[in-house]
């Protein structure tokens, strides 16, 4: 952690009040001029700092900046491994702890970004990822399961997802298999889980675990191609500085609870009372080949079981769905 990401995590947790920059100094063994520059540092980064004679520095408020000890406030607990990095722009989050994990970073490392230049979702479909509208994150695992249970870490993110946009926002999200959080029938955010197998022990070597949440509309909208389809979840009038902060804190710890006892599935039920697809009539969608089904429920391994028009029924572990217009015959 840096000097001045030091001062600002004191300032923060002193919620308004002022310290003198003799405490600051004392608590981080720098010279007042250190911690003075340090203040200058975050002004110039766009903190709103007051600065008072004989009492000190205080933070007016909470600024919306991310933050590793902005996101760890929201924190009710802490993972010893957890290892939270923030950068500005990546080219994606995935690419680079992908990177990481191949030269045996640990299990735990969570790099959260405020942009990314080339944004990845499924089927390596470009992923629209601005800055100052949506946060985007990745979290290093080496879990102890087979590749057929790789399945279940993007279940249970997209549950962590929704409980911390309903926690922070009062909306109601839905899931739409296999990866996707749906609100008020539209796209806020896109989930890939990225996995090595060790071909020795066939278990995963390391999943690399992708999180892209719309927070908010980019100051110029959405692209005019995904407008009709994508959201965020919160506007221009709700959306509030620290709000980032706590949904990436929130979904950071959500998710750590359900990962300690994966194979437990205790997220399988929130999954499944959130499912968009479930009852409706959707595509199955393969290469250029389109069927006509019926989405019925997820079963028990986060498999889709949908039934075809011939009666034919099957449970898709992986693929693309779509949802059938109203009144569509094709």
């Amino acid at each position: 952690m840096t000097t001045k990401e030091e001062v600002l995590k004191i300032l923060e947790l002193s919620q308004g009040q002022y310290v003198s920059g003799e405490e600051l100094g004392h608590r981080l063994s720098l010279s007042r001029n250190a911690v003075w520059r340090a203040v200058k540092s975050l002004q110039y980064d766009g903190c709103s700092i007051d600065a008072a004679t004989r009492r000190g520095y205080r933070l007016n408020e909470t600024p919306d900046r991310l933050s590793p000890q902005a996101i760890e406030k929201y924190f009710s607990r802490r993972v010893d491994c957890w290892n939270i990095e923030v950068r500005k722009t990546v080219t994606s989050t995935n690419t680079v702890l992908k990177a990481q994990a191949e030269v045996g970073v640990p299990e735990g490392k969570i790099l959260v970004a405020v942009e990314q230049t080339a944004g990845r979702g499924r089927m390596d479909r470009r992923f629209y990822s601005p800055a100052g509208s949506g946060v985007y994150m990745s979290f290093l695992l080496r879990p102890p399961c087979s590749a057929s249970q790789s399945l279940y870490i993007t279940a249970a993110a997209a549950v962590a997802v929704a409980e911390s946009i309903e926690s922070a926002a009062e909306q109601e999200a839905q899931i739409k298999w296999v990866n996707d959080v749906y609100l008020r029938g539209k796209k806020a955010c896109g989930i890939l889980t990225e996995a090595a197998f060790d071909m020795e022990t066939k278990r995963l070597s390391y999943a690399v675990l992708g999180i892209g949440i719309n927070m908010r509309p980019p100051a110029d909208g959405f692209p005019d191609e995904l407008s009709p389809i994508v959201t965020s979840v919160f506007d221009k009038t709700n959306y509030a500085p620290a709000l980032r902060n706590q949904i990436v804190a929130e979904t950071i710890e959500r998710f750590w609870h359900f990962y300690e006892d994966l194979g437990e599935k205790a997220f399988l039920q929130g999954y499944r009372e959130r499912s968009f697809l479930s009852g409706k009539d959707v595509y199955v969608i393969n290469g250029a080949e389109r069927q006509t089904a019926r989405a019925l429920d997820i079963d028990d391994e986060f498999r889709l079981h949908v039934r075809y028009e011939n009666g034919a029924d099957e449970y898709l572990q992986s693929g693309e769905v779509s949802v059938k217009p109203r009144g569509s015959t094709a």
